[in-house]
């Protein structure tokens, strides 16, 4: 008779997997600012206890992503506007040191897989514009993990989606294409080795992109929370039966120097 070797999944892997799932949730404005996030809700929604579900909106928290707020009560954070603009200020500072540690150090592996990232993004324009703006938020991700620093992945990670969270409440429908330009301008100063010229590339695009947000706070939907999560807690439930070590080199990719 076979055998099920397949492991249970550890305590801090469950709050990994919520984690992913509620913050696509949240980028893709399946979760608008301001929903409520029940512990109970999401332990059945994700099979977990209520102190797991609880572990992951902490560390959605930390993020800044979710507001804790009494009695254990957490919802989406709805940044104001001079919040969100402080945001990309910093965010603009944060992302020109990546340009300047990644200008000519990157593989040919690293590029090509830029290059593919953009091409989805392109492909993604007729689609709906919180798909678009999930896409060209793990851009910049992607661009933090290739300097293999875990400090600028953790801090340009947060700050990114943050800043992405404040397009789904503050943003105007606008053609994808630009954004999309001067993503491929970006990778093209990096293969350059053109550091002064990816920081300024870096630093007009991420402004062009907080210009083109415009105060207009979505409608609530009043959507059933367990309803919005579906798709998200399947998909997160395979991601975290993927191999631990195809999760830790798809984060750590090598820098040629």
């Amino acid at each position: 008779m076979a055998l099920d070797t397949a492991k249970p999944l550890k305590s801090s892997d469950k709050v990994g997997t919520i984690c992913r799932a509620l913050r696509r949730a949240i980028i893709e404005q399946a979760l608008e600012p301001g929903a409520k996030l029940p512990e109970d809700a999401l332990g059945e929604r994700f099979g977990v206890s209520r102190t797991i579900a609880r572990h992951a909106l902490g560390q959605l928290a930390s993020e800044g992503l979710v507001e804790l707020r009494r009695n254990r009560i957490a919802v989406v954070v709805t940044p104001s506007w001079q919040d969100a603009r402080d945001t990309f200020d910093i965010r603009m500072e944060l992302e020109r040191l990546v340009m300047r540690q990644l200008a000519g150090r990157l593989s040919r592996a690293q590029v090509a897989r830029l290059k593919a990232h953009v091409e989805a993004e392109s492909a993604a324009r007729e689609g709906p514009d919180a798909v678009s703006i999930r896409l060209a938020t793990e851009f910049h991700v992607l661009l933090a993990t290739m300097t293999n620093s875990p400090v600028m992945v953790r801090y340009v990670s947060e700050i990114a989606y943050r800043c992405c969270l404040t397009l789904s409440l503050y943003s105007r429908p606008h053609s994808s294409e630009c954004g999309v330009n001067e993503h491929i301008g970006i990778i093209d100063a990096l293969e350059r080795s053109d550091a002064a010229g990816a920081m300024a590339l870096m630093h007009s695009h991420l402004d062009q992109v907080a210009t083109r947000a415009l105060v207009t706070p979505m409608p609530a939907r009043g959507r059933d929370l367990l309803d919005v999560l579906a798709p998200y807690a399947a998909e997160g439930a395979e991601l975290s039966v993927a191999p631990a070590a195809k999760a830790v080199a798809a984060l750590k990719p090598r820098i040629v120097r």
